[in-house]
C-alpha cells in the first residue's frame, strides 16, 4: 500500500472505530470528520470512495440494530436453505469459487519440510496483507501491520519449509477478490493445515453469503455439532486465511460483533464494506 493509501486507510479505520463506539448517538458527518481531522466535504468524498456508500449509510450497516436485523431474518427462514444457498445479488460468492484442500500429514510433517512456499506483501482495502502459497493453493493470508512479525508468524506455522518472496498466480487470483467482479474470477484453492474439525468449520464459513452474518451456535449446528459453540469459536479464531475464509461474518447471538484476530475495527469495516457492496449489487 503506498504512503497516501496507508494514511487514508488509517483515517477510515479511525472513523469506523469512532462510529462503532458511538453509533447509539448517531454521530453527524461533521462530528466524525472532525475526529479524523478532515473537512466534512473531504471526509465524505474519501469515505465514499473507500466504502462505496456515504458515512451515514455505512453507519446503518455496522450498527448493532443492523446486525440483529440480519440475525432475525436468518432465523425466520429455513436456516439450512439460506446457509447452503450462498447467494446474494448477481455476484459469485466464496463458497462458489473458493475450495479448501486439507494438507496430508506428509505435507506438513516435521514443520513442513516438504513444502515450498512463495509469499508476498499486498494491498487490500483493509490494510497491508501477507499472502503465501504452495503449488496447491493459498496456505496463509494475514493482515500485516508489521511485515517482519507477519512473516515470522507464517514461518512459525511451517518452520522447515522453503520460502521465496514471490508474487505468483495463485496469490494474484486470491487478491482479485478485492478489486474484480467475482463472477469473472478463477477458482481460488486453499491448501490448509488443520484438523478435520477445523476444516469443517472453515468450510462452513465459506457458505455465509456476503453481506450476511451468522453466529457461533449456527455454525456449530450447520456441521452437526450443536452445543459446540466454544469449540467452533476456537476453530474460527485459528483461521489462517483472512477474508477469503470469512470469519469476520460470525458475530455473537445477541448481535454484538465479538472478537477478531486482526482487530474488531477491521472486522467492523469488513462487515460494512461487504454490506455496501451487496447493496450496490441489487
Amino acid at each position: 500500500m503506498n504512503e497516501q493509501a496507508h494514511i487514508n486507510y488509517n483515517r477510515i479505520a479511525e472513523a469506523i472505530a469512532y462510529i462503532r463506539e458511538n453509533f447509539r448517538s448517531q454521530p453527524s458527518l461533521d462530528e466524525v470528520a472532525e475526529r479524523v481531522h478532515l473537512s466534512p466535504f473531504h471526509f465524505q468524498r474519501l469515505f465514499t470512495d473507500w466504502a462505496g456508500v456515504s458515512p451515514k449509510k455505512f453507519l446503518q450497516y455496522i450498527s448493532i440494530a443492523y446486525a440483529k436485523q440480519l440475525l432475525k431474518e436468518r432465523q425466520a427462514s429455513l436456516f439450512d436453505a439460506a446457509f447452503e444457498t450462498g447467494l446474494s445479488g448477481p455476484g459469485r460468492l466464496h463458497d462458489l469459487f473458493v475450495k479448501i484442500e486439507g494438507m496430508t500429514p506428509g505435507e506438513y510433517k516435521n514443520g513442513g519440510e516438504s513444502l515450498s512456499i512463495n509469499y508476498s506483501f499486498a494491498q487490500s482495502p483493509f490494510g497491508d496483507m501477507l499472502v503465501a502459497s504452495t503449488q496447491k493453493g493459498i496456505c496463509h493470508m494475514a493482515f500485516a501491520e508489521n511485515k517482519q512479525q507477519a512473516l515470522a508468524g507464517l514461518q512459525n506455522q511451517f518452520p522447515r519449509a522453503q520460502y521465496k518472496q514471490m508474487l505468483d498466480l495463485v496469490q494474484q487470483h486470491a487478491l482479485f477478490i478485492f478489486t474484480h467482479d467475482w463472477s469473472r474470477l478463477n477458482q481460488v484453492k486453499l491448501h490448509l493445515k488443520g484438523t478435520e474439525f477445523q476444516l469443517k468449520v472453515w468450510e462452513a464459513l465459506l457458505k455465509i453469503p456476503m453481506g450476511q452474518l451468522s453466529t457461533y451456535g449456527s455454525i456449530a449446528e450447520s456441521i452437526s455439532r450443536r452445543g459446540a459453540s466454544r469449540a467452533v469459536g476456537t476453530a474460527i479464531g485459528s483461521n489462517p486465511v483472512a477474508f477469503l475464509i470469512p470469519c469476520h461474518r460470525v458475530i455473537q447471538s445477541g448481535g454484538m460483533l465479538g472478537g477478531y484476530m486482526w482487530g474488531t475495527t477491521r472486522k467492523c469495516a469488513m462487515i460494512g464494506w461487504e454490506a455496501a457492496k451487496t447493496s450496490a449489487a441489487h
